[in-house]
């Protein structure tokens, strides 16, 4: 009797533990749908650790590559890091991943954009049914420390496995108990050397397929979100819906009896731990439970490796979806929804922006450009020329990923999009700064020749072509290789202090320029651009500014002036000064 009351007190322990953690968690889900709600819109606050994104949540994109997608040059030279973490509003890896790979891959495909975009303008409209998808994908979360695609690449190096070894150690258990019956002690002996032998090879295996125990649990976790969503009656994204209820009914068998290695911690919600899966964890030890399941389930995820593919691939594009919105609301009006031309509309290359600016700036001033050639911009330092580059390639990157400008309006072609900015030394290589620079505008000049052959555009940025060489052969060859850049399915924005170049190339590109104000020994730069070539400079009046001595300031402004009125230089310098 006094067993059967202890029994049934301890029953009734564990189901108020249970019915506790199901109401802490019912308790979270709601505080986390209310910040859903409430926080819609409000700055990216998301931390990441170094390195997080180039080795991890970069994954999907590299093994999803293919041609005309963003470069390593071009992406670093917009600084489309800093631009990621921005916009970033995701919950789950899949959205992480996805997120990326599609700031790295621009459409080129007008109705897959117009496609994207209702799914957008629905999920901005319609808060209920967005929280319930961001639900799900929270549900889904992250793996932690690698992406599924890391996992999955690795999944070879198990090789082929089997159970026999783990019936073996069971029955050896078994063999212990039945001895128990012929002689105790024996028996005794037998199961506590079994229990033993079989509790550490468990762990030692255990230990070796952690790792991908965890990528089932998110594969399970993934499925289980995909049918959630499946389910939702949201008729705009019907197709998806299908799509990813046929994805998991192809998988159903790897889902069946997965909780035998499912774990009771997910990503996420937060959820309580459940007595019963200590005690499910000693079975599992025991009589290699998980072990003989991982089997099973690593040959089912070698089979369906497409669909996975798939199942991430949509709720990745979903998520991004909800992100591009939400993204949309945080700029509070702020943007615009582009108009891209193609097929019979776009008869030739063209570019009109009003009012844009850098999303990365606290207070950017914005700026109109209208071109249908190739643009020169030229100015003094510090003045924008560079910020401005990076602005509209940025804006043309976003329009044809986001569908989504920092602009007032956007009308331009469909591009393929490279530039050419921030270089640096390949000490790895050992190529100089020159020779790093030359690789970069052959690659866009390779570009340029291909989209020719195959009808396409292209919109390129070079910001100071050649700095890396001498003025005599650096002007003679920024002039052939930006006459090249400037074909008819070819637009080149190139910045640069050679005012040479504005005279030589005035016949295939546009000048413009930026300038600054000396109001009162100050220099102020108003960020604005402007038609036609650089007039001022400021080089020199900076000198005297910071305290140069004024013999020196007037000796260089009397050199240059000379140089700009008669094109050499004049004057000598004493060895004795």
């Amino acid at each position: 009797m006094e067993y059967i009351i202890l029994v049934g007190v301890l029953l009734l322990f564990i189901l108020l533990i249970m019915g506790k953690g199901y109401i802490d968690s019912k308790i979270s889900e709601k505080d986390f749908i209310k910040k859903l709600y409430e926080n819609y819109g409000t700055a990216a606050t998301r931390e990441y650790k170094v390195g997080e994104l180039d080795e991890h949540i970069s994954m999907y994109y590299q093994k999803h590559q293919e041609a005309q997608q963003i470069d390593n040059i071009t992406w670093n030279d917009l600084h489309m890091d800093d631009v990621y973490y921005k916009l970033n509003y995701s919950h789950s890896a899949a959205g992480d991943e996805y997120l990326y790979y599609r700031l790295r891959t621009p459409w080129q495909d007008k109705e897959e954009l117009d496609q994207f975009e209702k799914h957008v303008q629905y999920f901005m409209e319609h808060a209920d049914e967005r929280v319930a998808m961001q639900l799900q994908f929270a549900k889904l979360g992250r793996m932690g420390k690698y992406s599924l695609f890391e996992y999955l690449e690795y999944l070879d190096t198990l090789g082929e496995r089997n159970n026999i070894r783990y019936f073996l150690a069971i029955l050896l258990v078994f063999f212990g108990i039945a001895m128990m019956f012929y002689s105790a002690p024996i028996g005794v002996c037998v199961l506590l050397l079994s229990l033993a032998r079989n509790m550490m090879f468990y762990y030692k295996e255990q230990k070796e397929i952690e790792p991908y125990i965890s990528s089932f649990h998110y594969i399970l976790r993934l499925m289980e979100a995909a049918e959630k969503i499946g389910k939702e009656p949201i008729a705009e994204i019907e197709k998806e819906r299908k799509e990813l209820l046929s994805l998991c009914k192809a998988m159903e068998g790897f889902r069946r009896n997965s909780f035998i290695v499912l774990s009771g911690s997910r990503s996420g919600i937060s959820v309580s731990s459940n007595p019963l899966e200590v005690i499910f964890d000693y079975a599992r030890m025991i009589f290699y439970l998980d072990l003989i399941k991982f089997n099973q389930m690593l040959r089912m995820v070698r089979e369906h490796l497409p669909e996975i593919d798939k199942m991430v691939t949509m709720a990745g594009s979903l998520e991004t979806v909800i992100v591009t919105g939400e993204y949309r609301s945080y700029l509070q009006g702020e943007y615009c929804i582009p108009k891209l031309l193609s097929g019979l509309e776009d008869t030739e290359c063209c570019l009109k922006i009003e009012q844009m600016y850098h999303p990365l700036l606290d207070n950017p001033v914005k700026n109109d450009i209208e071109v249908k050639r190739g643009i020169l911009l030229t100015g003094s330092n510090a003045s924008g020329k560079s910020t401005f580059l990076r602005a509209v390639a940025l804006n043309a990157v976003l329009a044809q990923t986001l569908h989504t400008c920092m602009a007032s309006a956007y009308e331009g072609s469909m591009f393929r999009i490279y530039s050419s900015m921030s270089l640096q030394d390949d000490l790895e290589s050992g190529d100089s700064y020159y020779m790093v620079e030359v690789k970069s505008i052959r690659r866009i000049l390779m570009q340029v020749k291909e989209a020719e052959q195959d009808g396409k555009r292209v919109l390129c940025f070079v910001d100071e072509v050649l700095r890396g060489t001498n003025t005599v052969e650096r002007i003679a060859a920024s002039t052939q290789i930006l006459t090249a850049l400037a074909k008819e399915h070819a637009v080149c924005f190139a910045a640069t202090h050679d005012l040479e170049l504005t005279k030589l190339l005035g016949s295939v590109y546009d000048n413009y320029h930026f300038e600054e104000e000396i109001i009162e020994d100050d220099i102020f730069f108003p960020y604005r651009i402007q038609r036609g070539p650089a007039v001022s400079r400021n080089a020199i009046a900076l000198l005297k500014m910071l305290g140069y001595e004024e013999t020196l300031v007037k000796d260089a402004e009397a050199m240059a002036e000379t140089f700009l009125q008669t094109g050499e230089w004049q004057g000598s310098v004493s060895g004795d000064q």
